[in-house]
């Protein structure tokens, strides 16, 4: 059994493979296979090119009409649709329309009355969803599967290498992770979640022998004014972005499942680590003083199991 790591990047960011099998050629077709699905997955929801399916989606909603979606794609809906309902509206991929006032390279924020104009084109409340249809009434509503398709991606990965024969890996999309099983010689993968304040810095690390591990935090886009941050992840009731924790990182079965939980956690504040703790799933979170806390807080070198 031999060891490989593959890179490429995909969805905006840096990914990698890193598998064991039984030789170079079984571990390319094994890599080949994830890259292209990864690829196929950007090409039909991301929201910066023209000819995705999202920008089709998008197209009928900015019209306020209505489009039946494959199989795919209306379970990702649906995943959204509970989404919206466990975080009592916080979690809503209509909300990306948000940064047509939000520009997190400008250095300034926006005024109030722009915020507001987009609010009354954001809703999930504001769609109906009855599939295989999607129809928008609202003119100009738009969705964003960010918050869902690069976590969905990892999942699909990790499945495309165990029906391949791949026992002993680890997938990695951007810092979203899972795990196939313990390295070749039965040893956790070391992972590290990064520090929300220290620029290359780790807060914490544990081993992975299963599961996956997903981050939110405040610290890859951001707008410091005043010696306020004021990050991307924004509340879509009052379009302002989220100020109590800095970072949120959890551990499940499914990278889909422990990215949206750490999305809500960051996106519910205050009330994030109690919300957290009702979900029975290893998390961490830090808070933008400076306070930590969670259950992966005490981990040490064991295996986590999930």
């Amino acid at each position: 059994m031999q060891y490989f790591n593959f890179k490429f990047k995909a969805m905006g960011t840096p990914c990698e493979i890193q598998l064991y099998a039984a030789s170079e050629n079984h571990a390319r077709q094994v890599s080949n296979s994830v890259i292209s699905d990864v690829n196929r997955l950007e090409a039909l929801y991301s929201r910066y090119r023209k000819d995705s399916f999202l920008s089709t989606i998008n197209h009928h909603a900015a019209m306020g009409k209505k489009i039946s979606v494959d199989a795919e794609t209306a379970g990702l809906l649906n995943y959204a649709a509970t989404c919206y309902q466990q975080s009592g509206g916080l979690f809503d991929i209509t909300s990306g329309k948000l940064r047509q006032a939000w520009h997190f390279d400008s250095g300034k924020i926006p005024a109030q009355s722009s915020i507001e104009q987009l609010l009354q084109q954001i809703g999930w409340d504001k769609l109906d969803w009855n599939p295989p249809v999607l129809e928008f009434s609202i003119l100009g509503m738009e969705i964003d599967f960010g918050g869902i398709v690069k976590e969905y991606a990892v999942d699909r990965a990790a499945s495309l290498c165990i029906e391949a024969g791949i026992h002993h890996g680890i997938i990695n999309l951007g810092g979203d992770i899972k795990i196939i099983g313990p390295q070749a010689d039965g040893s956790p993968w070391k992972v590290g979640i990064r520090h929300p304040r220290k620029a290359n810095a780790i807060l914490q690390t544990f081993s992975l022998t299963q599961g996956a591990l997903a981050s939110s935090g405040d610290y890859e886009r951001y707008i410091l004014v005043d010696g306020i941050r004021y990050s991307h992840v924004l509340n879509p009731k009052t379009g302002w972005p989220v100020r109590y924790l800095s970072s949120v990182s959890v551990v499940g079965d499914f990278c889909v499942v422990a990215g949206s939980a750490s999305t809500i956690a960051m996106l519910m504040e205050e009330k994030g680590a109690e919300w957290l703790t009702g979900l029975n799933l290893p998390h961490l979170w830090s808070t933008v003083s400076g306070e930590d806390g969670g259950s992966l807080l005490s981990e040490k070198a064991g295996d986590l199991a999930v």
